[in-house]
């Protein structure tokens, strides 16, 4: 098996896998990492294309890797990460594994971690407007007789507004449809892979697509139920791989190496490099991080032992009757 995984790369709505080219370039040519950006079929104009449809084109590519003895890291950005996290199932190292020498070694590798960029956590069993109750946010509607979503805000300020205008109009320009049925269907074939595998979390503090606080209340939900989530910010709008490549491809070596224990590239410039983007915490001494930090994550661990709270209830509810 290779020493270093294979990073596979998903998008988000209205997206396509150009989006990630300057951080792929970075990362393929300054750590020797091997990269594969895939397209959903959701976003290439078809109308009937359905969330199992852009599930299938992720799992093809992570199964591409991992039959030929390559571990995977999938990173997903927004709706992509609901993509992302339901490809992992099946594709992750069985837990524990068997003891030394009960089995002999298994060519086939693994996906070994998550990286998610503005994106969420996602829940067996509900598809990506589920939790809305069906209601699109103010950013975009739902036109039924096309049958695509449609962005109501100028997607410049939506997803670019920290990019020159020059270079946030091309990136504009390059916006496809988005299918509806991807966004409303599929709940039966979601599925929560962030409890299978270590998470990298990367916040975007000046998004106007997904609000940073509801970004925080997330993530420590997540650890709440018992996701291993570390948690980077950087001060970006919702696309982060546009506006700050550098500090993205940072983010993102330091995950490939916490999730691998492997150096990545020229060790000497990764420990020069040191920790990058914010790393979220509330500071007793410094009162603003109690409203930034402290009373979103507060709002997290609620509802993530609401959420369990609610299982046991269900389990004992079940073993009862």
């Amino acid at each position: 098996m290779t020493k270093l995984p294979t990073l596979i790369f998903i998008p988000g709505s209205w997206h396509q896998p150009s989006c990630y080219g300057s951080v792929i370039k970075l990362l393929q040519t300054q750590h020797k990492l091997h990269c594969v950006a895939i397209t959903l079929p959701s976003t290439t104009g078809s109308r009937d294309a359905t969330f199992k449809d852009d599930l299938d084109a992720a799992r093809d590519a992570i199964a591409h890797e991992t039959s030929h003895g390559r571990n995977v890291i999938v990173i997903a950005h927004s709706y992509g990460g609901m993509v992302g996290n339901s490809a992992i199932k099946g594709f992750t190292q069985p837990q524990p594994p068997p003891p030394a020498g009960d089995t002999p070694p298994s060519p086939a590798g693994y996906v070994v971690g998550l990286i998610l960029i503005a994106s969420g956590f996602t829940f067996t069993g509900l598809s990506f407007m589920d939790p809305f109750f069906g209601h699109p946010p103010p950013s975009w509607r739902a036109n039924r007789e096309t049958g695509y979503a449609e962005l109501v805000t100028p997607p410049r300020e939506l997803f670019y507004h920290d990019l020159p205008r020059e270079e946030a109009e091309y990136w504009v320009s390059q916006l496809t449809p988005q299918s509806l049925k991807a966004l409303f269907e599929g709940g039966e074939f979601t599925y929560a892979g962030w409890q299978d595998v270590p998470v990298w979390y990367l916040g975007t503090v000046e998004d106007r697509g997904l609000p940073v606080l509801a970004q925080r209340m997330q993530v420590e939900m997540a650890r709440e139920i018992g996701a291993n989530v570390e948690h980077r910010e950087l001060h970006t709008s919702h696309s982060p791989f546009l506006s700050q490549p550098e500090a993205t491809a940072g983010i993102v070596r330091e995950a490939v190496e916490a999730f691998t224990g492997k150096a990545v590239g020229d060790a000497s410039t990764s420990a020069r490099d040191g920790v990058v983007g914010v790393v979220p915490r509330a500071v007793l001494w410094r009162p603003l991080t109690w409203f930034q930090f402290g009373l979103p994550f507060a709002f997290g661990r609620l509802l993530g032992r609401g959420i369990l709270l609610w299982r046991w209830g269900r389990r004992f509810w079940g073993s009862s009757r």
